[in-house]
């Protein structure tokens, strides 16, 4: 084996080793960040401002297939998820913590390009990663983050706030990642039967995009600071927008009328579902993963946001007798089930 190839086992370099190698470059982009890496815990100054936090774990086999999403997409993935959260309570992340459990499979170079994209993250949306923790795993990869963010104290949005006859909305198209993941898992069985197989992917680079290497909104907070609205409530699409209409309404003890007309999705999302005669709608329900923000605001701010290409009105909110509903094409009302992805199937 070359010296270009060569992998070099975890084991060599030891835990405060590969510790160093790996966050070595870190910049502290963000003034609230006192001390980052490098202490037994991290500091941090957020002055008069409320401080937001949120922890999501993503599991091998569970959350991500290695078969098809590359190391460092994956890492990339891996912080854009938590800082999603984040927006979702219209504030500004600013600080992330990484840990990771690795088996011996995992080389030291794999783990470079993991981190290679939890870097390149934090650059895109200039957060500061300020620590973490590394051990060991018989089952794969682990990556848990935990991403802190900071926000006006008049500014949080809750999913909470949701009033009767508010405007249910959301950012961006839906259904994408889902008809993303069906593909890859398509061409991934495919390969099981023929390694000799190329996937057939041509054509669909957004729908893989949304899957792989999906963005969260930070435009949509500076959008919102300028529109001069504050929403009512608010959540982000990770479980698919069944589901988060479902905590909007419950968190809110209101209910809600969606148009299925109204929901917004791309015309590659249509034609996957097409080829895998799935209903489109279907996909923007149930599927997930597509990382938009999905919010409610008060009737006053209609005219303020009307025109905004960003945003969709998808519904509005009802008492809660009414229940929760799907408006058809055709004008039928029918009950909204709940069948996102379901983390403990």
């Amino acid at each position: 084996m070359s010296k270009e190839n060569k992998q070099t086992s975890v084991s060599e370099l030891g835990e405060f080793g590969l510790i160093e190698r790996l966050t070595k470059d870190i910049k502290i982009k963000n003034a609230s960040t006192i001390k980052g890496v490098g202490d037994d815990a991290a500091v941090m100054n957020y002055k008069d401002k409320q401080v937001v936090v949120s922890t999501d774990l993503l599991t091998e086999g569970v959350h991500f297939n290695l078969m098809y999403a590359p190391l460092k997409h994956l890492g990339y993935k891996a912080v854009v998820v938590n800082l999603s959260d984040i927006y979702a309570m219209n504030a500004k992340p600013t600080q992330i913590t990484v840990s990771i459990a690795i088996s011996s499979k995992f080389s030291v170079e794999a783990l470079d390009e993991l981190y290679a994209g939890i870097h390149l993250a934090c650059e895109t949306y200039n957060v500061d990663l300020v620590g973490g923790d590394t051990t060991s795993s018989l089952t794969g990869l682990t990556i848990s983050i935990t991403a802190l963010g900071e926000v006006e104290k008049d500014k949080v949005v809750q999913r909470s706030g949701a009033k009767v006859s508010d405007l249910l909305c959301v950012s961006g198209d839906l259904g994408g990642a889902y008809m993303g993941l069906q593909l890859l898992e398509r061409e991934n069985e495919v390969f099981k039967v023929d390694n000799n197989m190329q996937p057939k992917l041509e054509g669909y680079d957004y729908i893989l995009e949304r899957q792989l290497k999906p963005e969260a909104r930070m435009d949509i907070v500076a959008i919102f600071e300028k529109l001069g609205i504050v929403p009512t409530s608010m959540i982000d699409i990770s479980d698919g927008l069944s589901s988060e209409i479902m905590h909007l309404c419950k968190n809110s003890a209101l209910g809600c009328s969606l148009f299925e007309d109204k929901v917004p999705m791309d015309n590659q999302t249509k034609q996957m579902a097409e080829e895998f005669s799935i209903n489109p709608i279907v996909a923007a329900l149930n599927g997930g993963e597509d990382y938009e923000l999905l919010f409610t605001i008060s009737l006053d701010d209609y005219e303020k946001m009307k025109n905004d290409p960003d945003f969709t009105i998808i519904g509005h909110m009802t008492e809660a007798a009414e229940g929760v509903n799907l408006v058809t094409a055709a004008g039928s009302s029918i009950p909204l089930e709940a069948q996102g992805w379901n983390h403990a199937k």
